[in-house]
């Protein structure tokens, strides 16, 4: 499994570590990373991105791999499901704009705000 990483780094005291999971032949990965950019700089998250390249349908059974591009938090999918069996392949997104290979940056927002609300790391006011 190869290992790419890269770092976001913004002011906000409020760092994450997110992985992208994906596989070299899929054509929407790094759309998906470009939506990840684009949420962390609405969202002002500091956040350390690894990109986790999936090579093969035994990584992808080890990694429990939904398809590219998969966004995890601390190991938790942001869109998780149960599965009986993992392989190489796309990953469809159900958009406003219909199906897509990608989640939108507003739909990666909300994930990323409402997993910082449930691990303690953003406080909300009344």
């Amino acid at each position: 499994m190869g290992d790419n990483q890269d770092k976001v780094s913004f002011m906000s005291g409020k760092e994450i570590k997110i992985d992208l999971l994906y596989f070299d032949d899929c054509p929407s990965w790094k759309q998906g990373l470009e939506n990840l950019r684009a949420a962390l700089t609405a969202e002002k998250v500091d956040a350390e991105i690894h990109l986790v390249r999936v090579e093969s349908d035994a990584e992808a059974a080890k990694e429990k791999f939904l398809g590219s591009p998969s966004f995890r938090i601390d190991g938790q999918d942001l869109w998780p499901e149960e599965r009986q069996t993992y392989h190489l392949g796309c990953r469809i997104y159900a958009t406003e704009g219909g199906l897509r290979g990608f989640p939108t940056p507003e739909m990666l927002r909300k994930k990323i705000h409402d997993t910082m609300i449930v691990s303690g790391r953003l406080q909300t006011t009344p």
